[in-house]
């Protein structure tokens, strides 16, 4: 069974916890060049960071800026920063309360293909949500988990944007457990401007162990994929 490294980062800036995904991903990227070039023994390590954020809006390289609605000194009133990243996906938001799972994964070891990947990431989010009585679905034609999609009142429980090179993957997920649903309000969330947001606080009506909910949706990944944590 494949292993991957588990690493909870806590409460932690998004600069921080880019950079720290970026020199995991650079590393592996190198190791499997090299171990094409026959100079590399060390096999590619896979990684999954599980972390919050202070408040942060970021858009991904499909995304347009109109979808932030908040110039410099809005972003400032309300404590929060922006950053342009390269995920896919347009913009989202990032903030305490919210589980943010950062999988950095050679493909290799799994199977190579980003929707198929997409999807088992869907799946994790699904299967924890019914733990928890709550029935998570898919959107067609979107990535991410809904809440009632084809109903009147879709909403959106958990965002996904990813980047994949080499089938290395990184970014993630932001899935909302106790989230301050009120920052959606200064985004056109994803660029959809007529669908709501959700949370698992919002739907059932009481704040959540956060860290519970994490360690649920930790077990449902590990089972999607088929590996265990070290």
């Amino acid at each position: 069974m494949t292993t991957v490294h588990y690493k909870n980062l806590g409460l932690i800036d998004y600069k921080e916890a880019w950079d720290l995904q970026e020199q995991i991903f650079a590393e592996n990227i190198q190791r499997k060049i090299n171990i094409r070039n026959g100079v590399e023994t060390l096999p590619t390590e896979n990684q999954v960071l599980f972390c919050q954020h202070p408040h942060v809006y970021t858009l991904g390289k499909s995304g347009s800026l109109d979808n932030l609605l908040l110039d410099e000194k809005g972003l400032e009133s309300n404590h929060a920063t922006f950053y342009k990243i390269n995920r896919g996906g347009d913009i989202t938001y990032h903030g305490p309360g919210q589980l943010v799972v950062y999988p950095i994964l050679d493909l290799d070891y799994f199977f190579t293909d980003i929707h198929k990947y997409l999807r088992f990431l869907e799946e994790a989010v699904i299967l924890t949500l019914a733990e928890y009585g709550i029935v998570g679905d898919r959107y067609e034609g979107y990535t991410g988990v809904w809440i009632e999609p084809n109903g009147e009142n879709a909403r959106k429980i958990c965002a996904m944007g990813v980047k994949c090179s080499r089938w290395v993957t990184m970014h993630g997920i932001g899935f909302n457990v106790n989230s301050d649903l009120s920052y959606f309000n200064h985004i056109v969330p994803c660029g959809i401007d007529d669908k709501a947001v959700t949370s698992m606080q919002k739907e059932l009506g009481v704040a959540l162990d956060f860290e519970e909910v994490a360690a649920v949706f930790k077990e449902k990944l590990a089972q999607q994929f088929n590996f265990q944590y070290v």
